[in-house]
């Protein structure tokens, strides 16, 4: 069982898309993953969020004109996304046994986004297995981009995956880092509770 389903029980998808509102209405930015993403691929370009909830960051990708796949174990978060984007590809997958082919989709991503402490909340022991799935979903020079806390004050629960482990996990699956931000507007990491990294699949 993944962190997240201790945590949630994977119910909570109504209760998440109604925090995130009210957070939309009070003013904040609701965008800055899709801003990133899309400062480093083209429109047009494939993009598979990969945990992608109730398809915040996904839809605005759509919006932008990114060909996108959303994929999420969530049955609570997929069913607010299918609400709210019937026409978008969504499927409940465990990001552990990801297989493009069985789903039909095509294994050749520009970029694959991991939003929202996906990392950090999957099951204990398959962050190696789940970075290699990610990887092998991407085209040659593909990127993968993850966002996640580092320290109990960015994350739900206790923290258990450091960047150097990440950075090895990626390293194995032939991925190699090309930048690192503190925030997903792109600040410089600076050895902050939470990080963005950005990984290249090699050509």
């Amino acid at each position: 069982m993944s962190r997240w389903q201790e945590l949630t029980g994977g119910t909570s998808g109504e209760e998440y898309a109604t925090r995130f509102e009210a957070l939309r209405r009070s003013g904040k930015d609701m965008h800055g993953e899709a801003a990133l993403c899309s400062a480093l691929v083209p429109a047009g370009a494939r993009v598979l969020d990969a945990g992608c909830g109730t398809g915040r960051v996904m839809i605005r990708l759509a919006e932008l004109g990114y060909d996108c796949v959303g994929i999420d174990l969530d049955a609570s978060m997929l069913d607010v996304a299918r609400d709210r984007a019937p026409a978008l590809p969504w499927f409940q997958v465990d990001l552990a046994a990801f297989d493009p082919a069985a789903l039909g989709v095509a294994a050749d991503f520009d970029l694959v986004v991991a939003a929202g402490n996906v990392l950090p909340l999957l099951a204990p022991g398959t962050e190696a297995t789940v970075v290699d799935r990610l990887a092998a979903a991407l085209r040659p020079g593909g990127l993968l981009v993850a966002g996640f806390g580092l320290d109990a004050a960015h994350l739900p629960v206790p923290p258990a995956l450091t960047l150097p482990e990440y950075d090895a996990c990626c390293a194995a699956a032939g991925l190699e880092r090309v930048d690192r931000f503190a925030t997903w507007d792109a600040a410089p990491y600076d050895g902050g509770g939470y990080a963005v990294s950005v990984h290249r699949a090699r050509a």
